[in-house]
Order: structure tokens, then C-alpha cells, then sequence
């Protein structure tokens, strides 16, 4: 069923993940460098497979495709990652920052106080020149 202008659930995809920042707000591109470099936070690539194989990763990236990060992050889920709770500050990336962003109000409201996402995502952290390995 398609919505009708004026209708009150009548979300765009812009819209929603203009509401996700205001929940998850994304970490600038060189304080996202500086907890990289110090290794306090644990990067999460939540882009498809193809994607890290295609255009690298950020180095230390956990590869948690979007599709599946909810499951791996909730410890009830018989999918549970505990590499994913290691206690360290998750940061989730994918190619735009948009992806990334809808992930990251996800797992605010399944109650991560922890979690942000990179501020333009792996196309900003790679045309700034910061460090790319190969998937």
C-alpha cells in the first residue's frame, strides 16, 4: 500500500535519517580518526560484503553486515556476537553515513548508550586520506 501526502507516517528516507541523528548524532571525521588511532572504540563496517571487497575497510573494522547487526549486538539472540560487547565504544560506518545512522538509533533504542556513527562514512574517512586495508 503506498501512502498519501499529508498522511502522518509519511517518512522519507532523508527524514528518517534526519530523525536517527537527533537519537545516534554522528561523530565528526577526525575525532572518529582519533579513537581509531587509540583504539578505545571498536568500528563496526555495516556495509554488504561486496562493498568491503570493493572499496576496502577502515583497518580493525568488525564486518557486521547491516541486515544482521541488531541480531549480533543483542545478547538474548541466538545470533549474539560478544565481540561486538567488548565494553569498548562501538562506532558503525557504511559508504554515506546513512545506513550507519538508521543502525546506530536502532541500537539506542535496544538500550546502547555507546554507540555513534562516522560522519559521512567510509567515503569521508577515505578522501581524508585516513588508513584503508584491504578486506
Amino acid at each position: 500500500m503506498t501512502r498519501t501526502p499529508g498522511d502522518p507516517l509519511l517518512r522519507s528516507a532523508a527524514d528518517l535519517v534526519a530523525s536517527a541523528n537527533s537519537v545516534a548524532p554522528p561523530l565528526p571525521l577526525d575525532a572518529a580518526a582519533v579513537l581509531h588511532r587509540d583504539g578505545s572504540a571498536l568500528f563496526v563496517d555495516i556495509r554488504e560484503p561486496a562493498e568491503w571487497k570493493r572499496d576496502g575497510i577502515i583497518p580493525g573494522a568488525y564486518r557486521a553486515p547491516r541486515g544482521m547487526l541488531e541480531f549480533w549486538v543483542d545478547p538474548a539472540s541466538p545470533y549474539h556476537r560478544p565481540e561486538l560487547d567488548d565494553g569498548r565504544r562501538l562506532v558503525l560506518y557504511c559508504a554515506s553515513a546513512w545506513r550507519s545512522a538508521l543502525a546506530a538509533e536502532a541500537l539506542v533504542r535496544m538500550g546502547r548508550t555507546d554507540v555513534t556513527h562516522v560522519a559521512g562514512g567510509f567515503t569521508a574517512w577515505r578522501e581524508a586520506g585516513l588508513p584503508v586495508a584491504d578486506a
